[in-house]
């Protein structure tokens, strides 16, 4: 039914803004400009879509589904509204499809106004409310670790080559072997975890290969760092990144489809293919096991169990099995920042000078050259 018309409220000019409409949270916060009104059809918005449309300065964000159902915890919305964004939930799949791109959107309370006309209404979430949700998900989450358990048994016995098989991998431009090799996911905490690594100086040193898994080559770029293979479905890649002189490889579906290959042929840019089950960020991890790396460290991946819900995709078993199989070289970016230290202490640098001084005295003593100056100093002086 539609909502009797509103006009010359105060509010309404306060409050407004143009809309920015996608299906695909993914694909929308890249597009999205400051001020604008996101519209998302997100069902259990996860903690890296809203941290994305946090970083894009949104005015408010309209929901059709509900950005919290109550099967796990899902901490988009918490997110949100603790960053001061207006949260409308649950406007409906009809009014979502109603909201045409440019429209001029204003919130009223909870009634949403496209062009001066009332289109629906929603709910506007409290944080207190938020918690207490949270507190019941919380609850039925054992229910989600049987349904985990079962996807990823059941993924285990339709793709056992995520196991068992190796990878067919293209010549690559780097050498991976005996190497350290960085892979960047744009998940959660990518930010923070590259300046982690950066300030204790662990990129200086070790010099890892940089694989970036889709948006992660932006990150990469983004604090000063080109990495050295870029590798996804490319639907999240800037030009800047694919222009950076990485080599670029096509995640392929068993059977060689490759949706992100359409993109860069329309383009211009060569690419290779990689096929292989799972998601990208798999096919990396995979990929640098495979070439016997000594190391895999991963920034803005799935670390724990919280991790796997909050993402909320049944294809994350594939995740957690590859972390399976990598295990043995695989470790997470936040415990390689806290444990690599290259800070040099006072007391250490205190005795570097000393020491330097004392082989200084031992030279002058032992070198009959030195030991003549001196004695002229010392005559000279009258001493």
């Amino acid at each position: 039914m539609r909502l009797r018309r509103r006009e010359g409220l105060a509010e309404e000019k306060k409050l407004g803004a143009s809309a920015r409409v996608d299906r695909r949270t993914k694909n929308l916060i890249p597009r999205l400009q400051p001020g604008e009104i996101a519209v998302i059809n997100h069902e259990d918005l996860d903690r890296v879509a809203a941290d994305g449309l946090v970083a894009s300065k949104v005015s408010a964000v309209l929901n059709a589904s509900q950005s919290m159902s109550g099967r796990y915890p899902a901490l988009g919305a918490m997110v949100l509204l603790q960053a001061g964004v207006p949260l409308i939930d649950g406007i409906g799949v009809g009014a979502f499809n109603r909201i045409r791109e440019g429209d001029r959107l204003s919130i009223i309370n909870d009634r949403v106004y496209a062009n001066g006309q009332a289109i629906c209404r929603g709910s506007r979430p409290t944080i207190k409310e938020l918690e207490q949700r949270l507190e019941s998900a919380r609850d039925a989450v054992r229910g989600e670790l049987g349904q985990f358990a079962t996807n990823t048994l059941q993924y285990l016995a339709t793709e056992p080559e995520l196991i068992t098989d190796d990878l067919e991998l293209p010549e690559l431009s780097v050498e991976l072997s005996k190497r350290q090799i960085l892979v960047v996911v744009r998940g959660i905490d990518y930010r923070e975890d590259l300046a982690a690594l950066r300030r204790s100086g662990y990129m200086r040193e070790m010099r890892p290969v940089l694989v970036g898994v889709d948006g992660g080559a932006d990150a990469l770029l983004a604090v000063g760092l080109t990495p050295d293979l870029i590798l996804g479905d490319f639907d999240s890649v800037s030009r800047d990144a694919l222009s950076c002189g990485a080599q670029l490889l096509v995640h392929a579906y068993p059977g060689g489809l490759a949706p992100g290959a359409a993109r860069l042929e329309r383009l211009g840019f060569d690419y290779s293919v990689v096929e292989g089950v799972g998601t990208s960020e798999d096919i990396a991890m995979r990929m640098a096991f495979e070439e016997r790396a000594e190391l895999i460290v991963l920034v803005g991946s799935h670390t724990s169990m919280a991790d796997f819900f909050d993402k909320g995709r049944r294809g994350m078993a594939s995740t957690f099995l590859t972390r399976m199989k990598v295990s043995a070289i695989l470790v997470d970016a936040k415990g390689v920042s806290r444990l690599y230290r290259t800070q040099v202490r006072k007391r250490d640098l205190g005795l570097l000078i000393l020491s330097a001084l004392f082989t200084l005295v031992v030279i002058a003593v032992v070198t009959e050259p030195v030991r003549l100056l001196l004695r002229t100093l010392w005559l000279n002086l009258g001493m």
